[in-house]
């Protein structure tokens, strides 16, 4: 048996990060949770107002705590915040804020040496990484991107429609966040809204006769990827309309196939209506910048007043452990969840896939094999 007395140091207040701390709690396993913001849930905070989950409230929800009814089956942005704080307090979790761990290294005898800001060096039997699937904006490095004369932002920074009433706007990127923010500028006020498409999405009810698409991703999750292909193709076919004619061809690549290679399918909450009533217009893809002007892919060019870039996030682990061996040539764990490279032993990363069964249920699934594997590891 161990006598190492030392937490186990969690790096991240999210619900990857809270969950482990509780499903460690659960399991009598000190630990610590070391947030660089003030509050836990940072990144939730910083999303656009309108969001809601696209999963269910029940299978939302983080182990050992259920997410109050009256918040509906939808949650939104703010009841997540809410909820997280809730979950933090009823597990009595420790948590340290403002701490910024920059870097992790290995100390002598094993453990995991943490260099944080403000000069501090934390010390731990057990790391678990948990900064997050959305950590860093990535913009793409368009030609003529720094010399645009209008305003360019990462979705990130988008909050609501209001300053853009009036404006023309050009949305690049028709992941959920994309197609949520060009809804949401088209309802909003938006004198014109285009959403520059370079691979066309897989489109998904969210809802069918009180059936969630989130139920069907977890029915379908161990299924042959060509089968759940061909299932999904047929069912498009019936459940939504072709868009073809309005700029948005139904993709040639299977929905399960792009699922695997890291593309969730848009979930319609109003979307394909606008796409239909021409208040939201699909355009090529973006090829550069010129002044005021956008290049796109098919040769043409339009002058928008804004562009805004729902073109995702890097998981920005480099500087923390890219020194490890730890990360493949994509900048993700090589070992994820329970699992820990024999290199690295005691080093844990969660939270850095999208499954298409739903990120916060599979959170929670993996909190609980995370702890189990730490468990053992602290009573060797």
């Amino acid at each position: 048996m161990s006598d190492d007395s030392r937490p186990v140091h969690i790096i991240g207040a999210g619900p990857g990060g809270l969950a482990v701390a509780a499903a460690l709690r659960e399991r009598g396993i000190r630990s610590v949770v070391l947030e660089r913001s003030e509050a836990v849930g940072a990144s939730w905070r910083g999303h656009y107002d309108r969001l809601r989950l696209h999963t269910t409230r029940r299978r939302s929800a983080l182990p050992g705590l259920r997410i109050p009814r009256s918040y509906g089956r939808w949650v939104r942005r703010d009841d997540l915040v809410r909820y997280l704080e809730e979950y933090a307090r009823h597990h009595r979790l420790e948590l340290a804020t403002g701490v910024q761990v920059n870097r992790i290294d290995r100390a002598d005898d094993g453990s995991w040496v943490l260099r944080a800001n403000g000069g501090r060096v934390l010390n731990a039997p057990v790391v678990v990484v948990a900064t997050g699937y959305s950590h860093t904006p990535y913009v793409p490095d368009w030609p003529g991107r720094d010399s645009f004369a209008g305003e360019l932002l990462h979705a990130r920074d988008y909050r609501a429609p209001g300053p853009y009433a009036g404006k023309d706007v050009l949305v690049v990127g028709t992941g959920n966040t994309g197609a949520e923010i060009a809804l949401d500028l088209a309802e909003g006020g938006a004198s014109r809204v285009r959403l520059a498409v370079r691979t066309p999405p897989h489109i998904v009810r969210r809802s069918t006769l009180g059936w969630p698409a989130q139920a069907t991703g977890i029915a379908v999750r161990h299924l042959p990827v060509r089968l759940v292909d061909v299932m999904a193709r047929g069912l498009a076919k019936v459940s939504l309309p072709d868009l073809s004619k309005h700029g948005l061809p139904r993709p040639e690549t299977g929905l399960y196939t792009r699922v695997r290679q890291g593309a969730i399918p848009v979930q319609d909450t109003g979307f394909v209506k606008a796409v239909r009533r021409g208040r939201i217009e699909p355009v090529a893809a973006v090829e550069s910048l010129d002044g005021p002007k956008v290049v796109l892919a098919d040769g043409s060019t339009i002058a928008p007043d804004t562009v805004i870039a729902a073109t995702g996030y890097r998981r920005g682990l480099e500087e923390l452990v890219g020194h490890l061996g730890v990360l493949d040539e994509r900048g993700r764990p090589r070992a994820r969840g329970h699992r820990t490279l024999p290199t690295a032993a005691g080093l844990y990363f969660t939270g850095y896939t999208n499954p298409i069964s739903g990120m916060l249920r599979e959170l929670g699934i993996e909190a609980r094999k995370t702890a189990r594997a730490v468990a053992r590891t602290t009573s060797d």
